[in-house]
């Protein structure tokens, strides 16, 4: 018999990681980029670029995790089904409370 399964696509938690650390390595790589150089502070390294390379580098890696793995979620363990005129066990429909 073949299992219902269906992936988690956008509300995989990686997602959501490997979006706001990607978006906060843009904000930092720009702010390195063209931002006000204080170099006395970080020894003449630029903090900012570096931090932002390696939170974009980070970022990607996740999101490539999550499309290359996807966790997949069994339906019938959650008790949904993809199959027209499913009715699930008592205790276990949405009106369960």
């Amino acid at each position: 018999m073949a299992r219902n399964q269906q992936t988690a696509g956008i509300f995989d938690i990686r997602n959501v990681i490997g979006g706001l650390i990607g978006l906060y390595g843009v904000i930092l790589t720009l702010l390195g980029l063209f931002g006000d150089e204080e170099g006395d502070k970080t020894g003449d390294v630029n903090a900012n670029l570096w931090a932002g390379l390696m939170m974009l580098a980070f970022g990607i890696a996740f999101l490539l995790w999550a499309r290359v793995r996807p966790v997949v979620v069994d339906l019938e363990d959650t008790g949904r089904s993809e199959q027209p005129g499913h009715t699930p066990p008592p205790g276990h429909g949405q009106d369960a409370g």
